[in-house]
């Protein structure tokens, strides 16, 4: 198998499973949204550092301990995904399947708006569309739900702050879960032991299969993660741009059809709204990745001939620097928050 079909293989698996995700919640209740929460975090930890053992990766522990501001943006970091985990193993098991979906719909559109506001990137004409018409969509669907699409906002900003943390923090998939889920263990430890001691625990009083499916959380945070990191290592950017929407399809086929929740004309509009700005967006960003490899293949291409001429000054080219739309696509294909 050559290393493209690799690469779409793992990518299928990484984002297929994150779409499953609102199958697998449901079967952890009676638990709450809380003690999920707590038991994800413990033992992606435990899966996390067996997985780091075997492969003998330990050198970038020494390096980040010795670096406070790393350190800090990785306590950022881990907040900020627990609140996207929260949010969302609460919402799906409350019925709004298809709002969360909404919410990793419009990431692409939230990042690329952290990216102006944060990064003061300059984004063009197309993409101030996207985002125009991503705005006007959550106003249409505030009007369908008879409410703001709250779940939603608060899955895409804490997605998208999440990224541009991850950005910042610089480090390999598994190490940096492994990070975050250090600093997420006491306190959720904490959380499951206050719980068992009020009574309120279910891990020990429904069975050896309940018990399994909360350990298995671990497993389901890492495995997809995996996927994803020999994906992204053989696929380039741009197919991974369009992968990433195969898990909020997924999540919304599952809210429609197996969980039959009811979706009104104005909300459809939404819907409609955000899928017509991600084809701009994603439109445009294929055509600059297009544009990028033309130029930078006419300036390999005239490299030889100017340094056979004589030319003074002539160096190493670089390609252009990735812009809003890729830099979302980027920020959005890093999943491990869903």
């Amino acid at each position: 198998m050559g290393d493209k079909r690799a690469g779409l293989v793992y990518g299928f698996a990484a984002y297929g499973l994150w779409g499953l995700f609102p199958l697998y919640w449901p079967l952890l209740e009676p638990a709450g949204a809380g003690e999920i929460l707590a038991h994800r975090m413990v033992w992606s930890l435990v899966v996390v550092g067996v997985l780091l053992l075997v492969l003998r990766r330990w050198a970038w522990l020494a390096e980040l301990v010795r670096q406070p501001r790393r350190l800090a943006l990785v306590a950022v970091a881990a907040t900020v995904v627990s609140v996207n985990w929260g949010t969302y193993i609460w919402a799906v098991n409350a019925g709004h399947v298809v709002e969360t979906s909404l919410g990793y719909f419009i990431n692409p559109l939230v990042t690329i708006g952290l990216a102006v506001l944060v990064l003061h990137e300059r984004l063009r004409p197309v993409q101030w569309a996207a985002v125009g018409i991503g705005g006007a969509a959550v106003a249409v669907l505030a009007f369908g739900y008879g409410r703001l699409p709250w779940i939603a906002l608060v899955l895409a900003f804490s997605f998208g702050s999440y990224g541009l943390v991850k950005k910042k923090i610089a480090m390999g998939g598994l190490e940096s879960l492994a990070a975050e889920t250090s600093v997420q263990f006491l306190p959720a430890l904490g959380f499951l032991l206050v719980l068992g001691a009020r009574g309120d625990a279910t891990f020990t009083g429904h069975g050896a299969g309940h018990a399994g499916l909360l350990a298995l959380a671990g497993l389901v945070t890492a495995v997809p993660l995996v996927c994803f990191g020999m994906s992204a290592n053989r696929l380039p950017l741009s197919t991974l741009g369009l992968l990433q929407y195969l898990a909020p399809v997924f999540q919304f086929l599952i809210g429609i059809l197996h969980f039959h929740e009811t979706m009104s004309g104005e909300q459809w509009v939404g819907f409609l709204l955000v899928w017509s700005a991600l084809l701009l967006l994603t439109g445009d960003a294929l055509l600059a990745a297009r544009r990028s490899r033309a130029e930078l293949a006419s300036a390999r291409a005239a490299a030889p001939a100017e340094g056979a001429a004589g030319a003074e000054g002539a160096g190493p080219v670089a390609a252009a620097p990735v812009d809003g739309a890729a830099s979302a696509a980027a920020a959005a294909a890093l999943r491990e928050g869903a």
